[in-house]
């Protein structure tokens, strides 16, 4: 393992509070039988959303594809169950907060593969075209949060030389352990997957980060590697030292420039479980039909759960016994990062990382005026005046936030976390954002 000092400037220590990780780092994944329905959500990537391949009515089988787009810029979606197709509603609530179309199947209990599922027969054997195919077919994307489709991600543009592939394994948002658990269980997976992920990039270096408050996994994924090249690296625990830029610095120094992508500087960063879904594609042809969820918070028994695309929130959390006295807050993903939902049919995509059951934070009474402290400065890990941009997006100065870099916010939330006055400083930022982007289109 690589003694690595360094980290990255800015950021914060968020108190772990109601258990934090200690809830559920020691709980094995277990597996979330199929409920009765699952709601498979047409857009659950970064890009252009799917158009269905079914009509209501249709049998599917688990495994079939039956959502696609024309772009490039996107990922196909499968049934995680094998059934009836019982409609295709356009008004399900999704983890962004926003309605959006789903197809709703009804399952038939079977789980009857779709048989032009199949091994492949050579890996070794497939040119970087092929590998590529096999990945995007399958549907994956990035399993950090961000749902960036994986395919994209590995096919930098004619020019653009990668020469370092990072595993992010930092899992820095408090209480989730979804990633903690998989470097346990599947180690070898992980590291087959970046192997292959490097073969495709044809870059020569490959590093996994992972914070130092999980040792557990620094030493299994330590051990997985070796023989292979590649490089464990215990990170200092600091939020967001998970953030794609954040990890990039820490590990190898390079900063990626304003406006700009990792590949510009000649790296990709994949996050460890995205790693373990590559091998498992090219290998077996699997396509995404599930993925780990951590559910803690306030529940009765916090647990790490592999549970079926399409999986209402509902099952999971009734898995763990119910919701506590005392919950008002149902956040999907981490505390930091994650959004609040206002209802319980909200289905597991591909980015659910967490469901999270909190109390009521909801700050009470107006908050107070900037006393230009310059605390959230001192904690942007991208280091932007957020108080600036919050006092331009309020004024609906956004031609003068674009040059004040508001796009380069990664909405980690640190600023928000640290103020005294209480500013909603990255809601305002996120505001600017969008209105940025609305006018650049």
């Amino acid at each position: 393992m690589v003694p690595y000092k360094k980290t990255f400037r800015g950021g914060i220590h968020p108190r772990a509070g109601y258990g934090g990780k200690a809830a559920t780092s020691a709980s094995p994944i277990r597996d979330l039988p199929a409920g009765a329905r699952v709601y498979v959500m047409l857009s659950q990537h970064v890009g252009a959303p799917c158009a269905p391949l079914v009509k209501v009515g249709d049998r599917v089988l688990l495994g079939q594809k039956i959502g696609e787009s024309d772009s490039y810029v996107s990922a196909p979606v499968h049934a995680s169950v094998s059934g009836k197709v019982a409609a295709i509603p356009t008004s399900i609530p999704a983890p962004n907060g926003m309605p959006g179309q789903a197809i709703v199947i009804d399952n038939d209990g079977l789980d009857e593969w779709d048989p032009a599922i199949q091994p492949a027969k050579d890996v070794g054997a497939m040119d970087r075209g092929e590998m590529l195919a096999r990945i995007h077919s399958a549907g994956l994307a990035g399993m950090g949060g961000a749902a960036f489709p994986t395919h994209v991600k590995l096919s930098p543009p004619e020019g653009k030389k990668i020469d370092t592939l990072l595993l992010n394994g930092a899992e820095c948002e408090p209480f989730l352990t979804a990633d903690h658990r998989k470097m346990l269980e599947r180690p070898d997976q992980i590291v087959e997957g970046l192997l292959l992920a490097r073969k495709i990039l044809s870059a020569g270096r490959g590093l996994i980060g992972i914070e130092d408050n999980k040792p557990d996994a620094i030493e299994s994924m330590t051990k997985a590697c070796a023989g292979t090249g590649i490089s464990v690296v215990s990170l200092k625990t600091k939020y967001p030292q998970g953030g794609e830029k954040q990890l990039i610095y820490t590990l190898t120094g390079r900063q990626v420039p304003s406006g700009g992508l990792p590949m510009d500087i000649g790296v990709v960063v994949l996050n460890v479980s995205t790693a373990a879904n590559i091998r498992n594609a090219l290998y077996n042809g699997t396509p995404l039909i599930e993925r780990v969820v951590t559910v803690t918070g306030m529940v009765a028994k916090p647990a790490n759960f592999r549970a079926r695309i399409g999986t209402p929130i509902s099952e999971l959390i009734a898995a763990c016994g119910g919701a506590l006295n005392g919950a008002q807050k149902m956040i999907v993903g981490g505390p930091m990062m994650g959004m609040a939902v206002y209802g319980a049919e909200t289905p597991v995509v591909k980015g659910t990382s967490g469901v999270l059951l909190l109390p009521d934070f909801t700050p009470k009474g107006e908050p107070g005026n900037c006393i230009r402290c310059g605390k959230c400065g001192e904690k942007c890990p991208i280091r932007l005046m957020p108080m600036e941009l919050h006092a331009l997006s309020r004024r609906a100065l956004f031609d003068r936030a674009a040059k004040e870099h508001a796009m380069d916010c990664i909405e980690c939330g640190a600023c928000s976390y640290g103020c005294p006055s209480g500013l909603p400083l990255v809601q305002s930022i996120r505001v600017a954002k969008r209105e940025i982007t609305k006018r650049k289109k």
